[in-house]
């Protein structure tokens, strides 16, 4: 529960709480509290249970825990009825970008030498594109 509270934050935590409910209140109040998380987590786990009866055989293996996205992915991940894993490595992501990039570096080039510039398939971004000065944008009047 408080996996990720460091030593100082704890220390400061006590401090706190010696400072606020007093030296002589302080073990009242942590019975107080520890008896509430208590209540808490029992009524908690009466109602998984009341919801388990309701819900019938048909979910007797449903666990609340499957209802975040991250651990109901992982655990069908791990299940292998679909053949999810022989589709995932059936992939690689690797080889398709390099094609990708081959693709898009060839164009590039042959469109560079085919200008008669001399960029080694590199694109100037300073040099603006050379452009019909004529040719007018379409006007929509309906956007004005």
């Amino acid at each position: 529960m408080f996996n990720d509270v460091g030593a100082l934050e704890l220390l400061t935590l006590i401090v706190l709480a010696v400072l606020v409910f007093g030296p002589e209140k302080l073990p009242k109040v942590i019975q107080d509290v520890t008896r509430t998380i208590r209540k808490i987590r029992d009524f908690s786990e009466s109602a998984k249970q009341d919801i388990r009866e309701e819900l019938g055989p048909d979910f007797k293996d449903f666990e609340f825990e499957d209802l975040n996205p991250r651990t109901f992915i992982r655990k069908q991940m791990d299940n292998d009825d679909l053949g999810l894993k022989e589709i995932r490595n059936g992939f690689d992501f690797k080889k398709e970008m390099a094609e990708v990039s081959d693709a898009v570096h060839s164009r590039d080039s042959e469109a560079s030498t085919g200008s008669g510039d001399s960029g080694g398939g590199r694109v100037d971004m300073a040099k603006k594109p050379e452009s019909d000065r004529d040719e007018r944008p379409p006007f929509d009047s309906d956007a004005t």
